[in-house]
């Protein structure tokens, strides 16, 4: 199929997502981009919230992960739903007793004005790189296998997403984001279902038959017993449970469109209705990788990895309609990571930072103005950070930058921690410190522990490169901190916080 063709059908779904974007902001105002005036449909939450979680990068990692790990990922998303359980039953209750428009405000009544700023500007670090990385990782795709061979430059693709981005989320915010997601969910979904029936037709093989030649082929393998290794399933569960807890009850992209629900009982309804939803649509992506590696060995490709899916989907080996599918699919995924993200990194900086909220005499038109210039300085600054990962132009360091997730969030869940478990009190002014520290003994911690993977990136060598190596095997014995990064910067955040803190019978709003 022509490159042509396949941009045409981009652009129409552009142009449906701009009617759509078009009816649902109308007499918007600050209220309905910030919080969808506390009255989205807990239904369509639930189902958007799919295609904000499943990311580009799910889309066609998760695929690509079967060939090596089999459905050992599946542990993760375990881990996922429990997390879940902990976000619907104890952090959206606090959230909506205190009537929360940004979920960082909690840290501001229970510690004060500098663990308030502190929580959303590593919101505001970690969704900032999370999403251009992701953003980064599908205009990629699409400039290989559709716009380089129009002659379009990786620069004008990115400005032309952003600017359509900005376009249907310019005036109705979390209002227009809750339509266009479900929307867009819906795209995904059909793209995943279409090509799991379509390769498996190819392979001339029923969905259980398919399921026996995966299992003979070592790829359901789920459960990994090894204690020692990355991908042990205690600490893929565990470590997925904060995970959630982290990058969904604590970060206020997620939970901006949870709490846009009218109470507390119809968001929680969502979360738990998602949460199901969400085991189910990541088994699927395994399936399809498990029918992509069958495919690929049967048609001889060897090409591994996050290059599978759009290798096969795009290169003619199946029908026309599933390359469409597959690129409306793939985009499907990315804009409600990218345009939720874009909405509630406006919201947190006006919100939090800027105190919009909480300054009584800006009119709402002055609110709107300066809503308006934040918003286009972060959509500015999406275009940057996509462009600079262009010049690195290597994919691990994407790996390194969603590394980098379990740096921002972790102090984030140490003070959440901190602050609704314990009593204690802290001299406000320390805590940005704190938060600062712990990612650093963090991140020592993980450069011993994960040597190997660190002496390979940085290709260090030599001497100091034996003695670490030497280090880390004499105080691990092999074992090697995962998914679980996450946990050990929350438990050490919290730990430094109470160390500074003093018992009190009472505890008063700042």
């Amino acid at each position: 199929m022509s490159s042509a063709i396949l941009l045409g059908f981009v652009l129409a779904y552009f142009i449906l997502l701009l009617i759509v974007a078009y009816f649902t902001s109308r007499k918007s105002n600050n209220e309905s981009f910030f919080i969808g005036n506390r009255n989205s449909n807990w239904m369509l939450v639930a189902f958007g919230m799919i295609g904000t979680s499943l990311s580009g990068v799910t889309f066609v990692s998760v695929p690509g992960l079967v060939g090596g790990s089999g459905f050992q990922y599946f542990q993760v998303v375990i881990g996922y739903f429990l997390g879940y359980l902990v976000v619907a039953y104890v952090l959206l209750p606090l959230y909506y007793k205190l009537q929360l428009t940004s979920i960082y405000a909690y840290l501001q009544q229970r510690i004060g004005v500098s663990a308030y700023k502190t929580g959303a500007l590593f919101f505001i670090i970690s969704r900032t790189l999370g999403a251009t990385a992701r953003l980064y990782l599908v205009v990629n795709i699409l400039q290989l296998f559709i716009l380089n061979h129009m002659g379009i430059p990786f620069g004008v693709t990115t400005f032309v997403i952003l600017l359509l981005i900005l376009l249907y989320t310019f005036e109705g915010g979390v209002k227009t984001i809750v339509y266009t997601d479900t929307l867009q969910t819906s795209f995904m979904l059909l793209g995943l279902i279409v090509c799991i029936f379509a390769i498996t037709k190819s392979l001339d093989l029923s969905l259980l038959s398919a399921w026996d030649e995966m299992k003979t082929e070592n790829f359901t393998i789920v459960f990994n017993t090894d204690y020692k290794a990355g991908g042990f399933f205690l600490k893929q569960i565990i470590g997925g449970a904060f995970i959630t807890i982290g990058m969904t009850g604590l970060d206020q992209e997620m939970m901006q469109k949870n709490i846009s629900v009218n109470k507390l009982g119809n968001s929680q309804k969502n979360m738990m209705s998602f949460s199901t939803i969400i085991l189910f649509v990541n088994f699927l992506f395994l399936f399809l990788g498990g029918c992509l590696y069958l495919f690929a060995k049967q048609n001889h490709i060897t090409i591994i990895g996050d290059d599978l899916f759009p290798t096969i989907a795009l290169g003619g080996q199946l029908s026309v309609a599933i390359s469409i599918l597959f690129i409306i699919g793939l985009i499907s995924a990315l804009f409600p990571s990218a345009d939720g993200a874009l909405t509630a990194l406006t919201s947190s900086y006006c919100i939090d930072i800027l105190g919009l909220k909480r300054k009584q005499n800006i009119t709402e038109q002055q609110g709107k103005k300066t809503r308006i210039t934040v918003h286009l300085i972060f959509a500015l600054l999406f275009f940057i950070c996509v462009m600079i990962f262009k010049l690195i132009d290597d994919k691990s360091i994407i790996d390194v930058i969603l590394k980098l997730a379990g740096y921002t969030y972790g102090p984030l869940l140490g003070l959440f921690a901190f602050g609704i478990l314990t009593k204690r009190s802290i001299d406000d002014r320390k805590v940005w410190a704190l938060c600062l520290l712990a990612p650093c003994i963090t991140l020592i911690i993980d450069f011993i522990n994960n040597a190997d993977w660190f002496i390979k990136k940085l290709t260090l060598s030599g001497a100091f490169a034996s003695k670490l190596t030497a280090l880390s095997s004499t105080l691990f014995n092999g074992y090697k901190i995962g998914i679980e990064l996450l946990v050990l910067n929350g438990i050490i955040t919290f730990i430094l916080l109470f160390l500074r803190s003093t018992k009190t019978k009472t505890i008063e709003a700042k």
